[in-house]
């Protein structure tokens, strides 16, 4: 039987051999993180956090983030995941919207001032908000305010007695984690208690994380691609080898040391272990990757020849990570691509055509709906209506990805339906980044296209100007900068005296494509 909850699932933890975690060669058993996440949860309780309340959690890959994260679920509150890489503009609207009642994060993390950022938020942003923690790893204590909220270090947050009352309860939401389509403001993905462990056990078995398995944690927490790494490897009471920052150099060094057995990952990552270490990576048994930079196309194929056997995932907000893969086993060709078989047997996948509405036969490409009762989230935080919208009368989650499906019950994706960009590794909407483009002195409207770098996707602004305007494109580009995380930054600000349409019945669209082939032709 899968414990109904999260302090159960650790609580099941608690005598096993192997470390939870290895955080920069410092192991933490389970017994240490179910520990810590208990004081840190009567800490919290004494902040006032009540169950339904949210607690933001701004921070990197470190043993607090999770220890924070089990000890809302066991307050009934709801850890909401913040990018570290996310500026003013973005934390105010999650802090207001999610009406945070505590913010946790780091304010010297890698020489940047966080504390700097969130000051600068707007003070409507920061109403909900009680209080303000802290997190330092040199022992330094926090100042009595900050932001004009009371203040603390996680130190002192996680110093008192252990919380031994437990409010958690399978159907109550435990993380929020923000995903955006082609709509201006990101929407709020809800998980229970009960999905996350049924999806963590899900993990266990379809990766086949066995009893001598050591997972290396690439991606960051805050997204749901490295919490279901997490919580999988957690829930096969295996280890999760984790750090702050990615470093290819040092995750090749660990990868030995550790003998790691998973590692999942971008097709970047993936690439640049086998740039930086010539070792052969025969130990990892599976590296599933989700392919994001066309530069790296032929990335399967490279890391075949050092022993490195990657297969594609498939996974959404909506649905968790890891929610598929394709077959080790498989020709590379069929392991290059994203999609393959759900981990749970209880997964159903179909495809629509979205312009009739009918069902599909196998083969023929349309919108990926998915019946995934162990999975799916519980709906979008506050919005009954994008939640009710979000999935057919019959139970399945309309993706908005292109994709077929096949007879064994697998699947595969094609691409996004919409206009959604994958910048830095995340689902980025081009309306976020055109709407602060747009506050710029001086720009009318504005049209957000990614082209194909080496680097990966980059995005590219085309704007109109307003009457008698001259642009200023670093001006334009600071002012992005100082509002939103750098990787959704345009690489280029070009000035456009109309944008390509094509009349339609209904509205006049805007032609993106040709909007992306002249900033391909530009920047080339």
């Amino acid at each position: 039987m899968f414990p109904d909850t999260l302090p159960a699932l650790l609580a099941q933890r608690l005598n096993c051999a192997a470390p939870a975690l290895i955080a920069r060669e410092r192991p933490m058993s389970f017994a240490e993180l179910g520990d810590e996440s208990r004081r840190v949860a009567q800490g919290l309780r004494a902040l006032g956090v009540e169950p339904g309340d949210c607690v933001a959690l701004w921070l990197p890959n470190v043993p607090a983030w999770l220890a924070a994260f089990f000890a809302c679920a066991q307050l009934g509150a709801i850890a909401v995941s913040v990018n570290t890489r996310f500026r003013s503009h973005e934390l105010a609207d999650i802090l207001q919207r999610s009406r945070s009642r505590v913010l946790l994060f780091w304010p010297q993390f890698k020489g940047i001032d966080f504390a700097g950022i969130l000051g600068a938020c707007d003070a409507r942003s920061l109403e909900h908000l009680r209080s303000v923690v802290a997190y330092d790893e040199a022992g330094a204590d926090a100042p009595a305010t900050m932001i004009g909220k009371p203040a603390l270090s996680y130190a002192r947050l996680a110093g008192g007695a252990a919380l031994l009352e437990s409010r958690a309860a399978p159907g109550t939401g435990c993380a929020i984690f923000t995903t955006s389509g082609t709509t201006k403001a990101p929407k709020f993905v809800v998980h229970d208690q009960r999905t996350v462990i049924r999806h963590a056990f899900d993990v266990v078995k379809g990766f086949s994380i066995g009893a001598d398995a050591t997972t290396l944690l690439a991606p960051p927490l805050c997204g749901v691609f490295g919490f279901c790494i997490a919580t999988g490897s957690l829930a096969a009471g295996r280890p999760v080898v984790m750090a702050p920052t990615w470093d290819a150099e040092q995750a090749a060094r660990d990868i030995v040391a550790h003998r790691v057995t998973h590692v999942h990952g971008t097709d970047e990552a993936a690439a640049q272990l086998l740039e930086c270490s010539d070792q052969s990576f025969s130990n990892i048994r599976l590296f599933g990757y989700a392919a994001f930079n066309p530069a790296q196309a032929d990335i399967v194929q490279r890391a075949d020849a050092r022993g490195l056997k990657l297969v594609g995932l498939y996974g959404a907000s909506e649905l968790q990570a890891l929610f598929s893969r394709q077959d080790e086993n498989a020709p590379v060709a069929e392991r290059m691509l994203a999609g393959g078989r759900p981990v749970s047997a209880q997964a159903r996948v179909r495809a629509r055509d979205p312009e009739t509405g009918s069902l599909l036969a196998h083969g023929a490409a349309g919108e990926l709906e998915f019946f995934a009762p162990s999975s799916r989230m519980a709906g979008y935080h506050d919005n009954a209506d994008a939640t009710a919208a979000a999935f057919t009368p019959d139970g399945y989650y309309r993706s908005g990805d292109l994709g077929s499906t096949s007879a064994e019950g697998r699947f595969l994706f094609l691409t996004r339906m919409g206009d959604a960009l994958r910048l830095g590794g995340f689902l980025v909407s081009p309306a976020e980044i055109e709407a602060v483009v747009q506050a710029a002195p001086g720009i009318a409207t504005c049209q957000v296209v990614g082209v194909p770098r080496a680097e990966g996707l980059v995005p590219v602004a085309f704007v109109i100007l307003q009457h008698g305007a001259v642009l200023d494109e670093a001006a334009v580009t600071a002012h992005v900068a100082s509002r939103l995380a750098r990787y959704k930054v345009p690489r280029r600000v070009l000035p456009i005296d109309a944008f390509p349409v094509t009349p339609g019945a209904n509205a006049t669209k805007i032609q993106k494509g040709k909007l992306r082939e002249m900033a391909e032709a530009l920047l080339h």
